[in-house]
């Protein structure tokens, strides 16, 4: 019934070609126009699921009562020293803080006085203990540092200890890994390599490390959304002022990048690096099938330009009803591109091949009018099938997908109207010559007839991998960890990895809004017993516990330092000749002592280093003076403070800086569950939210974020799915009016997703958020490449394999296999997991076409 009209459609678009022509190119040109002042990108991935969803209104509210946690870029700072990453996160922090044009908010988390003034209330009680009996056994070295905080100061003390020694009124077991840092220092500035001693490794030991091996610098930068990295104007600033401190610069601390911000804007750059090598490698290739499809530039030229004014149209369409496109919905170009290249193939091959019944060929007019009426109504049923397909995500609340359905649908709607209207026309212009030869695949005409013949054993066969797919189809795994499909080797997922491993900076937490502290410390005790949960940090987590104790033990000791660390006024630092003169009468000192030790005693070792140094340039000795004293008073201070606290800590001390991360004015309480463990499997990271949900059922948090959007998408795509094979099933009803007729087509296409099942299953390759849009494609471009078989059959096609379709299918099938497929190669997780599953879906749906397919057709008794 369409046929008609069709083909007299293209024979008016060939007759008035120039007109034509132009006026797409009109229209083109308002597409453009209408695209830059409309159309936006935002990368704000908080968009890409429907605000209706339960799990989505928690975490939206969670991010407005507390938003300090949102859109973080943070600075991880690792020095060769404690004090040197503490010093460095500190300048940073300064240098960003007056940066109030990139910068929201910067903290260092790790340097709050309230937890500094308290710190060894947060210590259980029998290592404050030991750290306390080792600082009073150390009150007379102390002494005489606070004195005099330098290397003359440190060299007196270790006379001191020296004269203790032959006194025998000295123990210096406990001070064994002080001697061995103390003599390491010496060591390296005696021999004109001076490094910054560690005084707070030297005085806390292994405590030190309790607050982690990192320093950090958490910031807030203003975004644009616009951009493709939104953060990329602040992150480069952070950079430079990194590259300008003191330690960093020589090469004693480094600093890390990450965060969400880092990590969506690395993550982008890496895809777009990743788009354009495929691109570049792709495009040589795509040209390639094409110049086999159809043989000449005049059929080529018609079939990119046609393209190419199509994907405008679709854009300035995807201006006008959506307006903003976020990070899928980008992709629609991609599917675009993918499919209907597929309409002009088919369209221009068949082109191609028209004959008239005396066997010559038609003139150019004469021949689109044919192949309107031959290809249109194929043509249009695919384009109406497949944007059905597409068209069925946007109910679902996976919001991203939804925007991608409805530009794509509409796109494959235009990219019919231009095969019918402006392809016919540039092939007009154009003018390719009469082709010599047929358009179908001479070879192939065997394998028709071999299909035939065993066409039972090979519908048995695929019958038996369709049974095999549907057994694999429970087996499919959804990996909805978003870290997992970013690239391993970028900055910030480096840094990241590095973080995991401590349960408290871990990016997999839950988080649990309580009515008030009084339930919050209910549930504290249920929550800690639950097996993958490592620790609950909340308001009371900040108020030490068993603090009479820990004060008793804190103030006896502070009786006993205090008078000797407070000094009112400490020696000015010493020249290099009172530094010589410290270290010759060290190296006297303890002469008598070493003569009784071994040489790798480090008092043996002390006084070896001392003696170099003490004929060392003057240059030398302020250099090992700087060194060594560096840090000495800055820990002198941390330690006076510490000995200072004189009440317990209450929850009225806790600064605003911490308590509006946790309480909210109303009295709701904000807890943090952390996990046991790296949370990076999928099946542990579902096992940990089950466990707090079954404490809390609203919880959220990253963790709940992570579970329920890989649930929200499986759900999505579940509906999708079962919509779209219903809507294409009625559209195809109504054209071929037959109900095995579109069996017929439907079979091969669930074939092919049966065969990718099981291609996914063994290799295996999990579905993620960035390859599930290979799924749509799939859909498209298999009911277009049955739809032209079962049609081009019912109008008496006896040899499939041989006749143009398959050509143009081949070749349909190739270019979209190159054009995407190169992504595979991408150093992109994600974009790689992208190009594996379209070659992987692609092979498969060749194999129901060209196989399954030929064989599921009964025999028809003429050839057209």
């Amino acid at each position: 019934m369409l046929s008609g009209p069709l083909g007299r459609l293209a024979a008016f678009c060939s007759r008035r070609a120039l007109a034509v022509t132009l006026l797409a190119l009109l229209l083109g040109l308002g597409a453009v126009l209408t695209t830059r002042t409309w159309l936006q990108v935002t990368t704000d991935t908080g968009g890409l699921f429907s605000s209706k969803l339960v799990w989505k209104k928690r975490q939206k509210q969670l991010q407005m009562d507390f938003p300090h946690g949102e859109d973080q870029l943070v600075a991880v700072v690792q020095g060769d020293i404690p004090e040197e990453a503490e010093v460095t996160a500190r300048q940073l922090a300064e240098r960003l803080q007056v940066d109030t044009a990139h910068f929201k908010l910067v903290r260092t988390p790790d340097q709050v006085p309230y937890l500094e003034k308290n710190g060894l209330l947060f210590l259980d009680q029998k290592p404050l203990g030991e750290l306390l009996e080792k600082t009073i056994d150390a009150q007379p070295f102390l002494g005489q540092l606070a004195t005099d905080p330098s290397a003359r100061g440190l060299f007196g003390a270790l006379s001191m200890i020296g004269e203790g020694v032959k006194r025998g009124q000295a123990n210096l077991t406990s001070f064994a890994a002080s001697l061995d840092g103390f003599a390491d220092n010496l060591e390296q500035a005696a021999a004109g390599h001076p490094a910054p001693l560690s005084w707070q490794r030297l005085i806390s030991g292994k405590l030190s490390e309790l607050g982690g091996h990192y320093k950090f610098v958490v910031t807030q930068p203003r975004l644009d959304y616009g951009s493709f990295q939104p953060g990329g104007a602040a992150t480069a600033v952070m950079k430079q002022a990194i590259s300008e401190l003191e330690f960093v610069r020589s090469g004693h601390a480094h600093v890390y990048l990450t965060g969400q911000v880092a990590l969506d804007d690395e993550e982008f750059a890496t895809v777009a690096q990743g788009m354009v090598a495929g691109l570049i490698g792709s495009l040589v290739l795509v040209s390639l099938w094409l110049i086999l499809a159809v043989r000449t530039w005049r059929v080529i030229l018609p079939i990119l330009v046609t393209l190419m004014l199509g994907l405008l149209f679709t854009t300035g369409f995807a201006a006008i009803a959506v307006g903003t496109l976020n990070l899928i919905s980008v992709a629609f170009a991609v599917l675009f591109v993918g499919i209907a290249v597929d309409f002009g193939i088919q369209f221009s091959v068949r082109f191609r091949a028209q004959t008239l019944a005396d066997g010559t060929r038609p003139d150019l007019e004469t021949a689109l009018s044919m192949t309107g009426r031959e290809t249109g109504a194929q043509i249009l049923i695919a384009s109406l099938a497949t944007a059905a397909g597409f068209l069925a995500f946007t109910p679902t609340a996976f919001v991203g997908v939804a925007q991608l359905g409805l530009i794509a649908g509409f796109g494959m709607l235009i990219a019919f109207a231009c095969t019918l209207t402006v392809l016919p026309a540039m092939l007009t212009l154009c003018r390719p010559k009469p082709l010599a030869g047929e358009m179908g695949f001479a070879w192939a005409r065997p394998l028709d007839a071999i299909i035939h013949r065993r066409r039972i054993p090979i519908l048995a066969g695929f019958g038996v991998l369709a049974a095999i797919g549907i057994f694999c189809v429970p087996l499919l795994h959804f990996d909805g960890d978003p870290l997992h499909t970013k690239s391993p080797n970028s900055e910030s997922m480096q840094t990241l990895h590095l973080l995991m491993a401590d349960p408290t900076t871990s990016p997999y937490s839950a988080e649990i809004l309580t009515p008030d502290m009084a339930s919050a410390r209910a549930l504290v005790p249920k929550l800690e017993a639950l097996p993958l949960v490592h620790d609950v940090l909340y308001l009371d987590s900040f108020v030490p516990t068993d603090q009479p104790a820990k004060l008793e033990l804190i103030q006896d000791a502070a009786q006993i330092l205090l008078p000797t660390l407070i000094v009112p006024a400490p020696l000015a630092k010493p020249d290099a000749a009172a530094i010589r003169a410290s270290a010759v009468k060290t190296v006297d000192d303890l002469d008598p002592v070493v003569k009784t030790l071994a040489p790798t005693d480090p008092l043996t070792r002390i006084v070896t280093a001392l003696r170099t140094l003490s004929t060392a340039p003057d240059a030398a000795l302020i250099a090992a003076d700087a060194a060594l004293s560096r840090f000495l008073p800055m820990q002198l201070d941390q330690l006076r403070t510490v000995l200072s606290v004189s009440r317990p800590a209450v929850e009225a001390d806790i600064p605003e800086q911490i308590r509006e991360n946790y309480l909210l004015p109303n009295g709701q309480a904000h807890m943090e569950v952390h996990p046991k463990g790296a949370l990076n499997d999928n099946a542990v990271l579902h096992e940990f939210v089950r466990q707090v949900r079954s404490v809390w059922p609203d919880a959220a948090g990253a963790a709940v974020t992570i579970v329920e959007s890989a649930n929200t998408i499986v759900r999505a795509f579940a509906i999708a799915a079962i919509s779209a094979l219903v809507m294409i099933a009625l559209i195809l009803f109504a054209f071929l009016r037959r109900l095995s007729h579109v069996l017929l087509v439907l079979a091969p296409l669930m074939l092919s997703a049966l065969l990718t099942v099981i291609l996914v299953v063994l290799i295996p390759e999990p579905l993620n958020f960035a390859n599930i849009i290979a799924l749509p494609l799939l859909l498209g471009v298999g009911v277009s490449f049955n739809i032209y078989f079962v049609m081009n059959w019912r109008r008496g096609l006896t040899g499939p394999l041989g006749s143009p379709t398959a050509r143009a299918v081949l070749f349909s099938a190739l270019t979209t296999a190159t054009a995407f497929g190169s992504l595979a190669a991408s150093h992109h997780p994600g974009t790689a997991s992208m190009g594996r599953l379209l070659l992987l879906s692609l092979a498969c749906t060749l194999i129901a076409t060209m196989i399954f397919e030929p064989a599921l057709l009964p025999e028809r008794r003429k050839n057209p």
